[in-house]
C-alpha cells in the first residue's frame, strides 16, 4: 500500500470472449491508465505516458520490464519500483498514476 500498490486486477477474459474490453480509467479523473502486477502480487495503476526522472518525485518512479523466460515471445510485463540506486535526471521512468491524478476536494 505504501507503494501505491492497490489496483484492481486487469479484467481475464475466458478463451472464447470476443467483446470488447474498454481501456482503464482513473474512477477518480477519468484518465486512462494502464494496470501491471508487480513481482509482490499486486496491481498498480501507472500513467500512460514515461517522464525523465528529474521531474517525477522518488515515491512515484516504476520501470516495466518482462518476466524473464527462455522465449522471444513477451508473456507478461511486471512493473517495479525504482529504488536503491537513483536513475540518471534524464533516465525515463513511468509515473505512478496518483501523481498524476488531481487532488482530492
Amino acid at each position: 500500500m505504501a507503494d501505491g500498490a492497490t489496483a484492481p486486477p486487469r479484467p481475464d477474459p475466458g478463451p472464447d470472449d470476443v467483446s470488447w474490453i474498454e481501456p482503464p480509467t482513473c474512477p477518480r479523473c477519468g484518465a486512462f491508465v494502464r494496470i501491471y502486477p508487480t513481482t509482490y502480487d499486486r496491481w498498480v495503476s501507472l500513467a500512460t505516458v514515461e517522464m525523465p526522472a528529474k521531474d517525477v518525485p522518488e515515491p512515484f518512479r516504476w520501470r516495466l520490464t518482462r518476466l524473464p523466460d527462455l522465449s522471444r515471445v513477451t508473456i507478461d510485463i511486471v512493473a517495479l519500483r525504482v529504488r536503491g540506486i537513483d536513475p540518471l535526471p534524464g533516465e525515463l521512468v513511468v509515473p505512478a498514476h496518483r501523481m498524476m491524478c488531481g487532488p482530492d476536494w
